[in-house]
């Protein structure tokens, strides 16, 4: 895509800035419905499916569908703009959580599974919230805008849970409130997007610069080490959080108690980016990565010291703190090893890797917490252990990356 001088990045990036607010907006309002789903996903299928190893799979459908949207919701945004993107994700999610209400209302696991696939829409086009912050930005402030972005996650922590609280029994059907209410939320959030000043798509001139292909792409060591950083950082926080409400409740205590936990967790996920891109400006990507892999690997230990309530809050306060180091750290780094003519093959890709190895790890939560049979405690302490091989895996990537030499002056 060539952009015209109108959507080139400008010295005061008032016009960046502007977009930055609309997102953060945006981030805290429609954001809200993944807490929301990601409390009651897995409570709301324990009680219609079949089997209780198969509890999770609609949080898994959720990142699936985010995972097979991304690719060509990207190539779309390439061709028709961010805006149309994002009006297909708020969309999404209505849809999403009105299939869901209906499968809860007739009690039937499949019809459920559905809406939770296509609520996987609305998962992946808030993905693209974080590069969108960077169309306009200069190469200065492209760290902090993505941070800020990210930050809006901060209102949602706090809206989100506390819907669930509201509505999840306010209804004769558990849950079906919580879904009325995300379908009131993509539809009043819907209408931020109209504020949004991006650059246009324009025709592909036959002399422009194609960018390099995919395979290309795929050996350079920055892209692939970003991926891995951002695909095991999401990955595990998606594995551990997926299995906290089943760990919380199974271990005697109450859904509130499980919303608030989680609550914990996500302003710790994104209450320090409103510095987080101020330290990856000054220490660079690397060191910050390296930080939030660290801080994943304390969580999983935490864990595993016992399973009194406030254990939990503390472990699910460092996986946020660890997520939000090592996710925001890996985009930052993607933003940096690309060109511009690249952002739809590379963003679509990345999202692709990231989200396909969420949906394994959400996939494997419910399983790993059966894996003791009706030991909860043995379920969850395997959950935290199957977080140590990926944490080596992405720590040797960026030892790898720091070792050469380009990579020193990231």
């Amino acid at each position: 895509m060539v952009e015209s001088t109108q959507s080139l990045p400008t010295s005061d990036d008032s016009r960046a800035k502007r977009n930055v607010v609309v997102l953060v907006l945006a981030q805290a309002l429609l954001g809200a419905q993944m807490p929301m789903i990601f409390v009651v996903g897995g409570l709301a299928g324990l009680m219609i499916s079949p089997n209780p190893a198969l509890a999770t799979i609609p949080i898994s459908l959720i990142v699936f569908g985010s995972m097979t949207t991304a690719p060509w919701l990207s190539a779309l945004m390439q061709r028709y703009g961010r805006t149309v993107g994002f009006y297909i994700g708020a969309a999404g999610g209505a849809t999403g959580a009105a299939v869901s209400a209906l499968g809860l209302w007739i009690d039937s696991f499949p019809i459920f599974l559905v809406g939770s696939y296509l609520t996987g829409i609305y998962m992946s086009a808030q993905g693209f919230y974080r590069f969108a912050a960077t169309d306009t930005a200069s190469d200065s402030f492209r760290p902090k805008a993505i941070s800020y972005v990210m930050a809006g996650g901060l209102l949602s922590a706090f809206v989100g849970p506390q819907l669930v609280k509201a509505t999840s029994e306010a209804t004769v059907i558990p849950f079906l409130g919580t879904y009325a209410a995300v379908i009131v939320i993509n539809v009043v959030g819907a209408a931020l997007f109209a504020f949004l000043d991006l650059p246009k798509p324009e025709p592909v001139a036959a002399d422009a610069p194609r960018g390099r292909s995919r395979l290309e792409l795929l050996k350079d060591p920055k892209i692939v080490v970003a991926m891995i950083c951002g695909a095991v950082s999401y990955s595990l926080m998606n594995l551990m959080m997926t299995s906290t409400p089943l760990a919380v409740v199974g271990c005697g205590f109450t859904t509130g108690n499980a919303a608030d936990v989680v609550s914990a967790h996500v302003i710790a996920m994104f209450a320090p980016s409103f510095f987080t891109g101020h330290l990856i400006a000054r220490f660079g990507t690397t060191k910050i990565v390296a930080t939030g892999l660290v801080l994943l690997a304390a969580a999983g230990v935490v864990a595993m010291t016992g399973v009194e309530l406030f254990q939990f809050f503390a472990a699910l306060i460092l996986l946020g703190l660890g997520w939000n180091f090592g996710f925001i750290g890996a985009t930052a780094m993607l933003t940096q090893a690309h060109k511009p003519e690249e952002r739809g093959a590379v963003q679509g890709m990345n999202d692709f890797v990231v989200f396909g190895c969420v949906t394994i790890a959400s996939l494997s939560s419910g399983v790993l917490m059966h894996s003791g049979g009706e030991d909860v405690v043995a379920g969850w302490t395997s959950v935290n252990l199957a977080m140590a091989p990926f944490l080596v895996l992405a720590g040797a990537a960026l030892i790898y990356l720091a070792m050469k030499p380009a990579a020193r002056t990231v």
